[in-house]
C-alpha cells in the first residue's frame, strides 16, 4: 500500500499541473479532462473517479472553505496537496475495487474541480460511524447511522442518510424525504445530481432530496462555488466506497434541471 500511495502522490502533483498524468505506455485520465481517453467513458457518460489501482487523482482535506485553499499561490496549493497525502496513506487502503477508511484522518478529494453534474457511487459503514459526501468542497450529502444506538437521533439521524444536513433548519433539503438506508452490513447506492446549487439525491432508488437549493456552510449569504472538488468525509468509524462514477453536465441541460426548482 505505501507503494501505491507514493506513487499516486507523483501522479497527483502532475495531474494538478497538466491535468493528465502518464502510466505505463498510455495516459491514464485522472482528472476526468478531455486530453485523456484511457479511462474512458460508459455508454451514458459518466467517468470513473477510482482507478482501481491506487489514488492517482486523489488528495486530502478536512472541512475547509475552498474559496480560501483556492486563493492560494499555485505553489503552496502544490505542496498542500502533495502533503497531504501522508495522512491519506496512513488511513486509506484499497481491497479489490473498495477504497476503505478507517474513520479517521484527511477526507479523500478529487484532484480535478467540477461543476454540475451527476455522482453515483456506493457505500458502506458501521454502526456509531458518520459520514458525507461534500459537493464542489462544500459540506454535504449526510450519511448517518440511522439507528437509536447510533446517538445521534437528536440532530436528524432517525430521519435516514441523503439529507443535505448542513443546510440551515427548516430549509428544503436539509432532512431526507423518507428513510432509505439499508441495514448495517450492506451496500448502499447513491445517485446525486447537483446543478447551479440546486441538488436532488437518490439512495437506494428512493428520492430522498428533490431539486433543493444547497446552502453554502461558509457563507450563508453568499451561493455556493461554481466549481469545486467531491470529497468522501470519515468521521469515526470503517466506511468503505465502490462504483464511483461522474458525468459532466452542459449548460442546457443544467438549465433544465434549475427550471425543476422553482
Amino acid at each position: 500500500m505505501k507503494k501505491i500511495i507514493s506513487t499516486s502522490i507523483l501522479l497527483s502533483v502532475a495531474v494538478f499541473v497538466t491535468g493528465c498524468a502518464t502510466t505505463g505506455d498510455k495516459e491514464c485520465c485522472l482528472s476526468g479532462e478531455a486530453c485523456c481517453e484511457a479511462c474512458g467513458e460508459d455508454k451514458d457518460g459518466f467517468r470513473p473517479l477510482f482507478n482501481g489501482r491506487d489514488l492517482s487523482g486523489w488528495w486530502g482535506l478536512k472541512t475547509e472553505d475552498p474559496a480560501k485553499w483556492m486563493a492560494l499561490p499555485i505553489e503552496q496549493l502544490v505542496d498542500k496537496k502533495a502533503a497531504s497525502l501522508d495522512d491519506i496513506q496512513q488511513h486509506w487502503s484499497i481491497e479489490g475495487d473498495e477504497l476503505v477508511n478507517d474513520g479517521h484522518g484527511l477526507y479523500l478529494t478529487t484532484d480535478k474541480n467540477y461543476g454540475d453534474f451527476e455522482l453515483l457511487v456506493d457505500y458502506k459503514t458501521v454502526a456509531k460511524a458518520d459520514s458525507g459526501i461534500y459537493l464542489r468542497g462544500i459540506p454535504q450529502v449526510q450519511i448517518w447511522d440511522y439507528t437509536e444506538e447510533g446517538g445521534k437521533w437528536k440532530i436528524g439521524a432517525d430521519k435516514g442518510s441523503g439529507g443535505l444536513w448542513n443546510n440551515s433548519k427548516g430549509a428544503k433539503g436539509k432532512d431526507p424525504l423518507v428513510l432509505a438506508d439499508k441495514p448495517f452490513g450492506e451496500w448502499n447506492s447513491f445517485r446525486i445530481i447537483m446543478a447551479g446549487d440546486i441538488v436532488t439525491v437518490w439512495l437506494n432508488g428512493k428520492l430522498v432530496v428533490d431539486h433543493a437549493r444547497m446552502e453554502n456552510y461558509f457563507d450563508r449569504k453568499g451561493g455556493v462555488p461554481a466549481e469545486g472538488p467531491i470529497q468522501l468525509q470519515t468521521h469515526g468509524g470503517e466506511i468503505r466506497w465502490r462504483n464511483i462514477k461522474i458525468r459532466e453536465i452542459g449548460p442546457e441541460e443544467s438549465k433544465q434541471i434549475q427550471a425543476k426548482a422553482k
